[in-house]
């Protein structure tokens, strides 16, 4: 078994941080962090789970900003890491932190109901 898809999935997740913070300009991209990338066993398709502090229009207004600057990023993802097939890319929001932010009022309710 290779451990390719995995040192791809971690050199994206590095490299898409970098584009996030210095190279993208776009005002629609909020607050957003890298979370998390899957990089297909044949190395053709990369899913980028991306988490935006923000409120549901803003999330949006992130997710439609990132998909339009797909070409961009896939070109950038190419030059800084230098595969001579780049993965198609694709953005997901991820939601696991309100997730775990709706668990703990949860258990923090629970918790107040028992004192």
């Amino acid at each position: 078994m290779s451990h390719r898809p995995e040192r791809l999935a971690e050199a994206i997740k590095k490299e898409m941080s970098d584009l996030l913070l210095n190279e993208l300009k776009d005002p629609r991209v909020g607050f957003a962090t890298i979370t998390g990338v899957d990089v297909s066993r044949d190395l053709k398709y990369a899913k980028i789970y991306v988490s935006v502090l923000g409120n549901h229009e803003q999330r949006g207004d992130t997710m439609v900003a990132l998909t339009k600057a797909q070409g961009f990023i896939r070109t950038e993802l190419g030059r800084r890491i230098r595969l001579r097939h780049v993965p198609e890319i694709s953005f997901k929001l991820d939601e696991s932190l309100d997730h775990g932010v709706r668990v703990m009022e949860l258990l923090d309710e629970v918790k107040g109901k028992n004192v």
